[in-house]
């Protein structure tokens, strides 16, 4: 007996556990799999993780960013990015079939880090592109996720589509102290040292108010408010685009503060 959708409740509750579980990167992905089963003429989220060719690649890419010097892209941020792409559509009413290709875009949003760092948004749309039309997805759903990959980076990107807008909100958002390598390199590095200072983040979309705020917890004995904006006023800039795209306005929160 093939699985069925989730009943509302259920998928609260997922919801809510998934919340608590935020920063637990293989936990998340169990949970994402149970937000989006196996449905049989359908290539889904599930399908999309228990794929090996793309856990090889996913695998792989965090494995060259990190001998780059970048922060964590493993399952912890693609998890995070799925789970997060996926809740925006949710909160804002999008149909569940464009809430799970979201998270299929999230998920394997940056695998074009396997080819080259500048420019993977790209190789990863087409490498994307080429893995999902193998596993069977319609052409329609492919080129969905294809474009919101093409375009997820703040250097080249746009959000062209309410899938890609809800795949850059949730990539950019994922700025934590988990995600360094090496805190022995904080001093040093002024990336590692703003995700380090980052003790907490979090989304949340007021439908009423029409906002979505990204309100984000700062250690400032490691770090403060201006580098941060100071290596992430691109991605922000991003951001505020992607949440008019989803007609929202994108308000900011560090350490308490509102930032508009």
């Amino acid at each position: 007996m093939s699985p069925t959708r989730k009943s509302k409740s259920s998928a609260d509750d997922l919801h809510e556990r998934a919340g608590e579980l935020i920063d637990a990167g293989a936990a998340l992905e169990r949970i994402l799999m149970e937000l989006y089963p196996h449905m049989e003429g359908e290539i889904g989220l599930y399908d999309v993780i228990m794929d090996k060719e793309v856990r090889v690649f996913q695998d792989k890419n965090n494995e060259v960013l990190g001998s780059l010097g970048y922060t964590e892209h493993g399952i912890r941020h693609q998890s995070i990015t799925a789970y997060r792409a996926g809740w925006i559509l949710r909160e804002l009413g999008y149909p569940l079939r464009t809430q799970e290709l979201s998270a299929v875009a999230g998920y394997i949003h940056d695998i074009g880090g396997v080819v080259n760092r500048n420019f993977h948004e790209f190789c990863g749309a087409i490498i994307a592109g080429s893995i999902l039309k193998r596993m069977g997805m319609a052409t329609e759903e492919r080129i969905e996720c294809m474009m919101a990959i093409g375009n997820h980076d703040e250097k080249t990107g746009s959000p062209v589509s309410p899938i890609s807008a809800a795949v850059i909100i949730a990539d950019k958002s994922d700025v934590h102290r988990s995600r360094v390598r090496n805190p022995s390199m904080i001093s040093f590095d002024i990336h590692d040292r703003v995700n380090y200072a980052a003790k907490d983040t979090g989304l949340t979309i007021d439908t009423a108010a029409g906002q979505i705020k990204l309100a984000i917890v700062i250690d400032p004995q490691i770090s403060t408010p201006m580098e941060y904006f100071e290596i992430f006023l691109t991605r922000m800039i991003i951001c505020r685009k992607a949440a008019r795209k989803l007609g929202l306005d994108l308000k900011f929160e560090i350490n308490g503060m509102m930032m508009s």
